[in-house]
């Protein structure tokens, strides 16, 4: 599968040659840095591994430093693997937007998404509260209600939904349509949203 690392921008609206407009979102992609070509014969499988934005050396481990060294490379303060990719790369290639993502290609973005700290029922879960009626429920506007029954079982099942931390896990959205491709600024419009805040860093794969 093909793809690079980004950068989340932001959100912004475009017109189609319709005359619709669409939700999209900017991402800056690439440029990346190949750092390891993996084979069959040395590591069991077939990928590139690549690296995205510039880190201070003195955050980057001696370990780190050799593999960008090996590379010709400064450090990196991203990297990722993509396996069983269609490019013709070795180490130390740069690898730009255009030459992986075409506008009307399909991809599939990866990313953490915002973390929103420990929330109830009703944000994390879409809870209805009093007004919905939500079972077990008597005079507490967003409290979760019941969530067991009396002597059997006599405890609360693992996975109820109840309170607690919220988002800032890995998150894949999948059919997202590349709109535009800006080669020169390496951006890329994509129509609706993906997972993660303004800056945060993406995979984008096709």
């Amino acid at each position: 599968m093909e793809g690079l690392i980004g950068k989340k921008i932001g959100m912004t609206s475009f017109f189609t040659e319709a005359g619709d407009n669409i939700a999209c979102t900017v991402v800056e992609v690439g440029p990346c840095v190949v750092t390891q070509v993996k084979t069959m014969e040395t590591d069991g499988y077939n990928a590139i591994q690549v690296g995205f934005g510039e880190s201070k050396a003195k955050r980057t481990s001696k370990q780190m430093k050799g593999h960008f060294d090996k590379a010709k490379t400064t450090p990196k303060s991203k990297v990722a693997e993509f396996r069983d990719s269609g490019l013709e790369s070795a180490i130390g290639d740069v690898l730009t937007v255009s030459d992986v993502f075409n506008e009307g290609d399909f991809v599939e973005v990866t990313s953490n998404s915002k973390g929103k700290g420990f929330q109830g029922v009703v944000k994390r879960y879409n809870f209805g509260g009093v007004g919905q009626a939500t079972h077990g429920q008597h005079n507490r506007l967003r409290a979760p209600g019941s969530i067991g029954a009396a002597s059997y079982p006599a405890k609360v099942f693992k996975g109820m939904k109840m309170g607690g931390r919220t988002g800032g896990k890995k998150v894949t959205t999948i059919g997202l349509k590349v709109v535009k491709v800006f080669a020169d600024k390496n951006l890329l419009l994509i129509k609706g949203a993906v997972p993660g805040h303004k800056g945060a860093y993406v995979i984008v794969k096709k």
